[in-house]
């Protein structure tokens, strides 16, 4: 059987992934808003009263 040490520091180990795992899942999420709303900020193209003129139909 393994030791009580053993398992201590594998333990450690364990608890120090998942905390890098889990900062860089915040990380990678606030960089996606942040991107998000400069492109919201970009703003979209004037919109116009008319709609656009269509050819005729011809079945």
């Amino acid at each position: 059987m393994t030791d009580e040490t053993d398992k201590k520091w594998k333990n450690k180990a364990a608890v120090a992934a998942g905390a890098a795992v889990g900062s860089a899942a915040i990380a990678a999420a606030l960089m996606w808003v942040k991107h998000r709303n400069d492109k919201a900020k970009e703003g979209h193209p004037p919109t116009t009263s008319k709609a656009p003129k269509l050819p005729p139909e011809s079945d």
